[in-house]
C-alpha cells in the first residue's frame, strides 16, 4: 500500500494498468487525448505488480486496473473515469491537479 501512495504521488496522473487490458488502454488514450501525458505503471510487468494489485482492490479498486489517481487521490477506475469525462468533471480535476494548462 505504501509503495502505490508513493507512485500515486509522483505524477499529476498515474494509472495502473495491464499491458493486455483492453479498458486499461482505452483510459490511458482518454488521458492522451485530453493533452495529459499520465504516468502508467503496468502491473503484469512490475515483479511487485500481484502486491500492488491485491493493494489497489483493498482500496477498492475492482477489477483492479485500470486504476486512476489524480492529485495523488484515488479517482477509480474505467466506469469511474468515463462518468467523470461525460460530466465534465474529469477536466476540472485535471486542471486542479496541474495536469492541463487551459
Amino acid at each position: 500500500m505504501d509503495r502505490i501512495a508513493k507512485l500515486a504521488s509522483q505524477k499529476a496522473v498515474v494509472i495502473f494498468s495491464k499491458s493486455s487490458c483492453g479498458m486499461s488502454h482505452a483510459i490511458k488514450r482518454l488521458f492522451y487525448e485530453q493533452g495529459v501525458g499520465p504516468a502508467i505503471y503496468e502491473l503484469d510487468e512490475d515483479s511487485r505488480g500481484k502486491e500492488m494489485e491485491w493493494a489497489l482492490m483493498r482500496l477498492g479498486c475492482n477489477p483492479s486496473v485500470p486504476a486512476v489517481f489524480i492529485g495523488g487521490k484515488f479517482v477509480g477506475s474505467a466506469n469511474i473515469v468515463m462518468t467523470l469525462h461525460l460530466n465534465g468533471s474529469l477536466k476540472r480535476m485535471l486542471r486542479d491537479a496541474g495536469a492541463l494548462w487551459l
